[in-house]
C-alpha cells in the first residue's frame, strides 16, 4: 500500500513539474490587448497549455516557479497576425513530401512567421500539397502558423490566368477551367470534402489578349455552392466588371484593390460595405509587378496612388479590411512597405492592426478564442522591437512568435 501511495505521490509531483514546465511568461511588456482600448504599459501574460491564463499589469500577475520566463522589457506584444492573402505554391513548399520537417519550417519562417502571422488563409494553391504542410504543422513536426486554405482556385472556359500557365506547366500542376455550373457546383463539394476551408474565383483573368471576366451565372452557382457549406468566397478582380460579378454573385472577399480600375467614390465603396463584402489590399503586389514589368516609376507611383485611393474609400466607408500580401506569388517576403502604404492611405494604427487581428478572426469566425489577447483565448502571440502606435512600419520589426503557447520564431 505504502509503495502505491509514493508512486502516485512521484506522479502527482511529476505532472505539476510537467505543468508548470509548459507554462509561459511575458513580463514587463506594453501590451496591445486589442485595437480598441489603452494599452497595458507594464503588463504580463501567463499561457499554460496554450492558451492565456492570465492578463494584466506585472504586479498583479504570479509567474508560476517553472514556467519559461520572457523578459519584454522595451517590446510590444500584441494579439497574433493574420496574413489573408498568401499563397502556398513557393518552390520551398511545393513537393512537401519530398522536403523535410527543417526545410519546410525554414521556408515558413522566411515568408510566414518571420513577419509575425500566426494564422494565414491560402487563397490558391495545390490542396493535397497544402492539406500535408497543414498536418505536419498540426503533429508538431514542423512549426509554422495555423493555415486555412481554398486549394485551387475557380476559372472560367479559357479563364486560366496568362502569368500562371508556365508555372503550372513547369510543376506538372492541373487545376481544370469550369465550363458549367454543374462542373463548377460538383468541384466546390469535392474540394470542400478534401478539406477546403473557402472557395476562391477569378472573377477576371488577365490573358493574352484581354481580361476575361467569369460568366455571372457560372460565379453565382460556385459562390452559392459554397454558401450552403458555410465556407467564405474570395474574388480575384482586375477591373470595375470583376468587381460587379463579385458583388452580384455574393462573394464574400475581394482579393485585390484594382489599380487599374476606375478610382472609387464613397457611393461604390459603401456599396462593397452594404453587399458586406472584405477587402485585402495587396497594395505592395502592385509595386512588384511594375518593377518586374519595367514600368516607369511614375507609372507605378500613379498606380499604386490609385489603389490606395481606393483602399481609402473603402476604410472610410466602413468596409472591413483584412491584412494580405499575396506572398507565395509576389518573392517579396517583407512586410513594412504594405504597412506604410495602409498608412498613406488614411489608416491608423489601429485600423491596421485590427486588419492583422481582430478583423479576420470575426470574418472567419475564429474571434471566439483568436484575435485577441484576453484570459482564455489562444496563446498567439507577436513581440515587437517598435511601437506601431508611433511608427507602423513597426509591424513588420518582428522580435518573437508565439503560437499555441509555442515559439515558432525564432525557431530555437
Amino acid at each position: 500500500m505504502r509503495g502505491m501511495l509514493a508512486i502516485l505521490l512521484v506522479w502527482t509531483l511529476s505532472s505539476a513539474v510537467s505543468g508548470f514546465c509548459s507554462d509561459l511568461a511575458l513580463i514587463h511588456a506594453k501590451i496591445y490587448l486589442s485595437p480598441t482600448g489603452p494599452p497595458i504599459e507594464n503588463g504580463a501574460i501567463l499561457v499554460h497549455a496554450g492558451r492565456i491564463f492570465a492578463v494584466g499589469p506585472n504586479a498583479t500577475i504570479k509567474i508560476p516557479p517553472y514556467a519559461t520566463v520572457i523578459d519584454c522589457n522595451g517590446l510590444v506584444v500584441t494579439a497574433g497576425f493574420w496574413n489573408s492573402h498568401v499563397h502556398i505554391l513557393t518552390p520551398g513548399l511545393l513537393h512537401a513530401e519530398k522536403l523535410s520537417s527543417d526545410q519546410i519550417t525554414i521556408q515558413l519562417q522566411e515568408m510566414l512567421t518571420r513577419w509575425g502571422f500566426t494564422t494565414v488563409f491560402d487563397i490558391g494553391s495545390v490542396l493535397e500539397n497544402t492539406n500535408l504542410i497543414r498536418r505536419r504543422i498540426e503533429s508538431g513536426e514542423v512549426r509554422g502558423p495555423r493555415i486555412l486554405t481554398v486549394g485551387e482556385p475557380f476559372w472560367g472556359k479559357g479563364g486560366t490566368p496568362i502569368y500562371v500557365k508556365g508555372f503550372l506547366e513547369a510543376n506538372h500542376i492541373v487545376i481544370p477551367e469550369v465550363e458549367s455550373t454543374a462542373q463548377a457546383t460538383g468541384r466546390v463539394r469535392q474540394e470542400i470534402r478534401d478539406g477546403a476551408d473557402g472557395i476562391k474565383i477569378f472573377a477576371n483573368s488577365i490573358e493574352a489578349d484581354g481580361i476575361l471576366t467569369m460568366p455571372l451565372d457560372l460565379a453565382k452557382a460556385i459562390v452559392a455552392e459554397a454558401h450552403r457549406a458555410g465556407k467564405p468566397v474570395f474574388a480575384h478582380v482586375s477591373n470595375d466588371h470583376g468587381i460587379e460579378v463579385a458583388v452580384e454573385s455574393g462573394v464574400d472577399i475581394l482579393a485585390h484593390t484594382t489599380p487599374i480600375g476606375e478610382l472609387w467614390n464613397p457611393s461604390f465603396a459603401k456599396r462593397l460595405t452594404a453587399a458586406h463584402m472584405a477587402l485585402t489590399p495587396t497594395l505592395t503586389l502592385w509595386d512588384f509587378e511594375g518593377k518586374r514589368g519595367n514600368a516607369p516609376s511614375a507609372e507605378i507611383e500613379k498606380g499604386m496612388s490609385r489603389a490606395a485611393q481606393q483602399l481609402k474609400a473603402f476604410s472610410q466607408g466602413g468596409g472591413q479590411v483584412l491584412f494580405g500580401t499575396d506572398v507565395g506569388y509576389i518573392d517579396m517576403f517583407g512586410t513594412s512597405e504594405e504597412f506604410a502604404w495602409m498608412s498613406r492611405a488614411g489608416m491608423n494604427f489601429q485600423q491596421i492592426l485590427a486588419s492583422l487581428t481582430t478583423n479576420p478572426a470575426t470574418r472567419f469566425r475564429y474571434s471566439s478564442h483568436s484575435g485577441r489577447i484576453a484570459k482564455g483565448m489562444d496563446a498567439d502571440l507577436v513581440v515587437l522591437d517598435g511601437d506601431p502606435a508611433k511608427d507602423v512600419t513597426a509591424f513588420s520589426k518582428v522580435h518573437q512568435v508565439i503560437r499555441g503557447g509555442q515559439l515558432i520564431y525564432p525557431v530555437r
